[in-house]
């Protein structure tokens, strides 16, 4: 097989890149910019172009299959040459269901807890020695890369509901066509591309309707929203599995879980990583693994990257880095650690980078969202902003849209870091949610200094 990547240097597609080439393929890719990891990644495979920019000439009439990344336009020179050669154009996941036709496939969808739940039944497959491939948008330990593609029978899948390309606008887990199918929950999000709930709903219908005949929909019923949207879209060629909070019990700040009469103390915490457990052991209860076999691997496991990650810790505090920042999300993970040590001052600071965040409009969507924290800190960058070609937020609609009594908002890093140093840590929390980097300060640095290690 012989492929070209058009924008190779995306987060996951040179991932799929240096996969199809471990798997035997000639891969070649371009790109006009590419950033680490992705660069380095590229060089240590052999993959990195030997210039920035795109490059026509590389599109030839023998190439087995184009993919296409979301950082490529409509005129991109390469994709107006491939179309014109009558190439197969894929986008990144209908070239996953290429390569996974003859395999069994789970696929995790949800306004949250995807990455989570991805890498929990990933654990638990790899624990058992079991064969599989997967696609996972975080690093999670123990796994070299976040896309693996071989001859393996099954293929574990984080569905997307952002659009696939600029060729194909549907959402990423339209492509996948599961037989495992997961949803976590559904919360309205990325209103630049679903501008209202409604629209953003429709995606999860279409969802369930590309499960494959026989298949099974493993669905979280204590989410109102989606157990409402189950209810009303029931196919007769298809099981159903609601989920909730498993049976669990906490102690010393230790989560404790029961699973068929089998139990365990985990690494993780609150009740949406509980429910991401639950619907992981139902995925992995389809592919073979019984009660006592989950809850032993499950045990061990201690996260995906910046979900509720220990950043430090010290005698009564402790240091996470969550990359929380839709409502729903920010609530639970602020909800898990103050339920998780309730006799300690929780601060929690949450940074907006994404589109919807930094949306005046979506403010009344966080209403309640920090409630459970002692302190609500909310950071934003002007830098953001402009980056984005969005307009200004105005500080007021931050502290209209919260609701939350006392919240501190910040625009200016140093104030910000002014603030964070001059706060007591003694008997604590911090929880530091954010999907970008608080504008370059270094909260590792900061968990140091607070720990004293």
């Amino acid at each position: 097989m012989k492929v070209h990547f058009i924008s190779i240097g995306g987060s996951v597609m040179h991932q799929l890149a240096i996969a199809l080439k471990n798997k035997g393929y000639q891969v070649t890719g371009t790109d006009d910019e590419i950033f680490e990891p992705a660069r380095t990644n590229l060089i240590d495979n052999g993959l990195l172009p030997a210039s920035m920019g795109w490059n026509p000439d590389m599109i030839t009439a023998d190439l087995d299959a184009v993919i296409l990344g979301m950082h490529a336009k409509a005129d991109n020179p390469e994709l107006l040459k491939a179309s014109s050669l009558g190439l197969k154009i894929y986008s990144f996941p209908e070239y996953i269901y290429q390569e996974s036709i003859t395999k069994t496939r789970v696929v995790v969808g949800g306004s949250h807890g995807k990455t989570t739940t991805t890498s929990m039944i990933m654990h638990v497959l790899r624990q058992r020695e079991l064969q599989f491939d997967y696609l996972v948008g975080a690093r999670l330990e123990g796994f070299d890369q976040s896309v693996k593609v071989t001859e393996a029978p099954v293929i574990v899948c984080e569905g997307d509901e952002y659009p696939a390309s600029v060729l194909e606008k549907r959402p990423k887990f339209h492509f996948l066509f599961p037989h495992i199918a997961i949803i976590t929950g559904i919360a309205w999000d990325h209103i630049n591309v679903f501008p209202t709930f409604e629209i953003y709903l429709e995606q999860f219908r279409i969802y369930i309707d590309k499960i494959e005949k026989g298949g099974i929909l493993i669905y979280n019923e204590s989410d109102t929203q989606l157990k409402a949207l189950v209810e009303s879209h029931r196919r007769s060629d298809i099981r159903y599995q609601p989920y909730g909070v498993p049976q669990h019990k906490i102690e010393e700040g230790v989560t404790e879980v029961t699973i068929e009469g089998a139990t365990a103390a985990l690494k993780v915490f609150g009740d949406h990583n509980l429910l991401n457990l639950h619907a992981a052991w139902y995925a992995c209860k389809e592919l073979g693994v019984d009660p006592e076999q989950f809850v032993a691997a499950i045990s061990n496991f201690t996260g995906a990257a910046k979900r509720l990650e220990l950043l430090g810790s010290g005698p009564s505090v402790n240091i996470y880095r969550d990359f929380a920042h839709a409502p729903s999300k920010v609530k639970a993970t602020i909800e898990a650690v103050k339920q998780q040590y309730p006799q300690r001052t929780l601060f929690a600071v949450l940074e907006l980078h994404t589109y919807s965040s930094l949306n005046e409009a979506f403010m009344s969507e966080y209403k309640g969202a920090m409630d459970q924290a002692d302190h609500g800190v909310v950071f934003y960058s002007k830098h953001a902003l402009e980056i984005k070609r969005m307009p200004d937020l105005p500080e007021n609609k931050v502290v209209e849209g919260f609701a939350k009594p006392g919240l501190k908002v910040f625009h200016d890093k140093a104030q910000l870091w002014e603030w964070l140093q001059a706060q007591d840590y003694a008997h604590a929390s911090l929880l530091l949610m954010s999907s970008g980097n608080y504008d370059g300060l270094d909260m590792a640095g900061l968990a140091a200094k607070i720990t004293g290690k």
